[in-house]
Protein backbone atom coordinates (compact mmCIF):
# COMPACT_ATOMS: atom_id res chain seq x y z
CA UNK A 1 0.00 0.00 0.00
CA UNK A 2 1.63 3.39 -0.98
CA UNK A 3 2.57 5.29 1.97
CA UNK A 4 1.58 9.28 1.53
CA UNK A 5 2.38 11.63 4.59
CA UNK A 6 -0.58 14.78 5.13
CA UNK A 7 0.64 17.31 7.29
CA UNK A 8 0.04 17.50 10.81
CA UNK A 9 -2.71 19.81 10.70
CA UNK A 10 -4.03 17.93 7.87
CA UNK A 11 -4.29 14.82 9.87
CA UNK A 12 -6.23 16.95 12.87
CA UNK A 13 -8.52 17.86 10.44
CA UNK A 14 -9.58 14.45 9.19
CA UNK A 15 -9.26 13.08 13.06
CA UNK A 16 -11.79 16.04 13.87
CA UNK A 17 -14.39 15.47 11.49
CA UNK A 18 -14.05 11.74 11.61
CA UNK A 19 -14.89 11.76 15.38
CA UNK A 20 -17.88 13.21 14.76
CA UNK A 21 -19.34 10.77 12.57
CA UNK A 22 -18.16 12.07 9.05
CA UNK A 23 -15.99 9.68 6.86
CA UNK A 24 -13.15 12.11 5.63
CA UNK A 25 -10.51 11.61 3.16
CA UNK A 26 -7.25 13.39 1.24
CA UNK A 27 -8.76 13.95 -2.39
CA UNK A 28 -7.83 14.78 -6.22
CA UNK A 29 -4.37 16.80 -6.88
CA UNK A 30 -2.85 16.79 -3.56
CA UNK A 31 -2.71 12.60 -3.32
CA UNK A 32 -1.67 12.68 -7.28
CA UNK A 33 1.17 14.69 -6.44
CA UNK A 34 2.27 13.09 -3.30
CA UNK A 35 2.27 9.37 -5.19
CA UNK A 36 4.34 10.80 -7.90
CA UNK A 37 5.68 12.21 -5.68
CA UNK A 38 6.03 15.99 -5.59
CA UNK A 39 5.10 18.52 -2.86
CA UNK A 40 1.45 19.19 -2.95
CA UNK A 41 0.99 23.04 -2.99
CA UNK A 42 -2.24 22.05 -1.00
CA UNK A 43 -4.21 19.51 0.37
CA UNK A 44 -7.98 19.51 -0.04
CA UNK A 45 -10.49 17.24 2.19
CA UNK A 46 -13.25 15.58 1.05
CA UNK A 47 -16.28 15.10 3.56
CA UNK A 48 -19.08 13.59 4.45
CA UNK A 49 -20.18 16.61 6.32
CA UNK A 50 -22.25 19.40 5.31
CA UNK A 51 -20.84 22.55 5.31
CA UNK A 52 -22.49 23.96 8.16
CA UNK A 53 -21.67 20.74 9.94
CA UNK A 54 -18.01 20.73 9.05
CA UNK A 55 -17.77 25.02 10.40
CA UNK A 56 -19.50 23.30 13.40
CA UNK A 57 -16.58 21.00 14.04
CA UNK A 58 -14.02 23.53 14.63
CA UNK A 59 -15.55 26.09 16.24
CA UNK A 60 -12.31 28.28 17.41
CA UNK A 61 -11.10 28.68 14.02
CA UNK A 62 -12.37 31.27 11.37
CA UNK A 63 -14.18 29.21 8.67
CA UNK A 64 -14.89 30.91 5.09
CA UNK A 65 -18.06 30.21 3.41
CA UNK A 66 -15.80 30.19 0.04
CA UNK A 67 -18.48 27.92 -2.15
CA UNK A 68 -21.03 26.70 0.47
CA UNK A 69 -23.58 26.13 -2.55
CA UNK A 70 -21.05 23.41 -3.78
CA UNK A 71 -20.18 22.33 -0.50
CA UNK A 72 -17.15 23.79 -0.02
CA UNK A 73 -15.72 26.19 3.55
CA UNK A 74 -12.24 26.95 3.91
CA UNK A 75 -10.57 26.89 7.45
CA UNK A 76 -7.97 29.16 8.43
CA UNK A 77 -5.58 27.43 10.34
CA UNK A 78 -2.28 28.74 12.33
CA UNK A 79 -0.65 26.59 9.05
CA UNK A 80 -3.07 28.48 6.38
CA UNK A 81 -6.27 27.86 4.79
CA UNK A 82 -7.53 24.24 4.20
CA UNK A 83 -11.06 23.64 1.81
CA UNK A 84 -12.83 21.32 2.84
CA UNK A 85 -15.84 19.86 0.85
CA UNK A 86 -18.98 17.65 1.13
CA UNK A 87 -18.69 14.56 -1.00
CA UNK A 88 -21.20 15.36 -3.59
CA UNK A 89 -22.81 14.83 -7.29
CA UNK A 90 -22.56 16.86 -9.88
CA UNK A 91 -25.98 17.50 -11.89
CA UNK A 92 -26.51 18.68 -15.25
CA UNK A 93 -24.02 20.90 -17.06
CA UNK A 94 -24.85 24.49 -18.42
CA UNK A 95 -22.82 26.41 -20.90
CA UNK A 96 -20.00 23.34 -21.25
CA UNK A 97 -18.78 24.95 -17.73
CA UNK A 98 -20.59 24.21 -14.83
CA UNK A 99 -23.74 22.15 -13.11
CA UNK A 100 -26.66 23.82 -12.95
CA UNK A 101 -26.89 22.08 -8.77
CA UNK A 102 -25.19 19.54 -7.00
CA UNK A 103 -26.39 16.89 -4.82
CA UNK A 104 -24.46 15.99 -1.28
CA UNK A 105 -23.46 12.59 -0.82
CA UNK A 106 -22.27 9.72 1.76
CA UNK A 107 -20.17 7.90 -1.14
CA UNK A 108 -16.81 9.02 -1.48
CA UNK A 109 -16.86 6.69 -4.81
CA UNK A 110 -19.22 8.83 -6.29
CA UNK A 111 -17.68 11.88 -5.50
CA UNK A 112 -14.43 10.48 -7.49
CA UNK A 113 -16.37 9.24 -10.04
CA UNK A 114 -17.41 13.05 -11.33
CA UNK A 115 -13.62 14.46 -11.28
CA UNK A 116 -11.86 14.69 -14.98
CA UNK A 117 -8.91 12.36 -14.94
CA UNK A 118 -8.42 9.15 -13.38
CA UNK A 119 -5.46 10.83 -11.78
CA UNK A 120 -7.24 13.34 -10.33
CA UNK A 121 -10.08 10.63 -8.93
CA UNK A 122 -7.85 9.42 -6.18
CA UNK A 123 -8.80 9.44 -2.46
CA UNK A 124 -6.17 8.62 0.66
CA UNK A 125 -7.02 8.14 4.14
CA UNK A 126 -4.17 7.89 6.92
CA UNK A 127 -5.61 4.33 7.94
CA UNK A 128 -7.59 2.97 5.20
CA UNK A 129 -4.95 3.90 2.77
CA UNK A 130 -5.82 4.98 -1.15
CA UNK A 131 -8.78 4.60 -3.00
CA UNK A 132 -8.69 4.26 -6.58
CA UNK A 133 -11.44 3.26 -8.29
CA UNK A 134 -10.32 4.10 -11.76
CA UNK A 135 -7.05 3.06 -12.24
CA UNK A 136 -5.34 6.31 -11.55
CA UNK A 137 -2.21 5.03 -9.96
CA UNK A 138 -1.80 2.50 -12.85
CA UNK A 139 -1.67 5.69 -15.37
CA UNK A 140 0.49 7.77 -12.87
CA UNK A 141 3.00 4.91 -13.27
CA UNK A 142 2.56 4.60 -17.20
CA UNK A 143 2.79 8.78 -17.58
CA UNK A 144 -0.70 8.64 -18.79
CA UNK A 145 -3.79 11.17 -18.85
CA UNK A 146 -6.85 9.69 -19.12
CA UNK A 147 -10.38 10.71 -18.80
CA UNK A 148 -13.05 9.56 -15.79
CA UNK A 149 -15.94 7.75 -17.72
CA UNK A 150 -16.27 9.01 -21.72
CA UNK A 151 -14.25 11.80 -22.72
CA UNK A 152 -16.90 12.93 -25.12
CA UNK A 153 -19.11 13.63 -22.14
CA UNK A 154 -16.85 14.72 -19.70
CA UNK A 155 -15.32 17.57 -22.44
CA UNK A 156 -18.85 18.32 -23.08
CA UNK A 157 -19.64 18.29 -19.74
CA UNK A 158 -16.90 21.08 -18.82
CA UNK A 159 -14.75 22.56 -22.01
CA UNK A 160 -12.09 23.82 -19.43
CA UNK A 161 -11.17 20.11 -18.76
CA UNK A 162 -9.94 20.06 -22.92
CA UNK A 163 -7.04 22.55 -21.22
CA UNK A 164 -6.67 21.20 -18.10
CA UNK A 165 -5.67 18.47 -20.07
CA UNK A 166 -2.92 20.37 -22.10
CA UNK A 167 -1.95 22.00 -19.24
CA UNK A 168 -1.00 18.50 -17.05
CA UNK A 169 0.02 16.83 -20.20
CA UNK A 170 2.75 19.41 -20.15
CA UNK A 171 3.59 20.48 -16.58
CA UNK A 172 3.42 16.71 -15.28
CA UNK A 173 5.19 15.36 -18.79
CA UNK A 174 2.18 12.75 -19.40
CA UNK A 175 1.09 11.25 -22.56
CA UNK A 176 -2.61 12.20 -23.45
CA UNK A 177 -4.70 8.71 -23.66
CA UNK A 178 -5.76 7.98 -27.54
CA UNK A 179 -9.59 8.28 -26.19
CA UNK A 180 -8.95 11.43 -24.51
CA UNK A 181 -6.82 13.21 -27.03
CA UNK A 182 -9.34 12.13 -29.77
CA UNK A 183 -12.49 13.52 -27.84
CA UNK A 184 -10.77 16.78 -26.69
CA UNK A 185 -9.61 17.62 -30.40
CA UNK A 186 -12.78 16.82 -31.60
CA UNK A 187 -14.58 19.19 -28.89
CA UNK A 188 -11.76 22.01 -29.76
CA UNK A 189 -14.51 24.23 -30.41
CA UNK A 190 -16.32 24.21 -27.08
CA UNK A 191 -13.51 26.32 -26.02
CA UNK A 192 -15.14 29.57 -27.09
CA UNK A 193 -17.59 29.52 -24.62
CA UNK A 194 -14.72 30.01 -21.46
CA UNK A 195 -14.04 33.25 -20.36
CA UNK A 196 -10.76 34.43 -21.50
CA UNK A 197 -9.94 35.10 -18.34
CA UNK A 198 -9.92 31.06 -17.23
CA UNK A 199 -7.97 30.13 -20.76
CA UNK A 200 -5.02 32.81 -19.60
CA UNK A 201 -4.97 31.09 -16.39
CA UNK A 202 -4.45 27.93 -17.57
CA UNK A 203 -2.53 29.01 -20.13
CA UNK A 204 -0.43 31.01 -17.94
Amino acid sequence: MPKISPPGHILEIISRLESRGFETWCAGGCVRDALLPREPSDWDIATAALPQETAACFPGLRVLETGAAHGTVTLITPKGPVEVTTLRVDGEYTGHRRPIGVSFSRNIKEDLARRDFTVNALAYHPERGLLDPFGGQEDLHRGLLRCVGDPMRRFDEDALRILRAARFSAALGFEIEKGTLSAALDSLGLIKSLSGERVRQELT
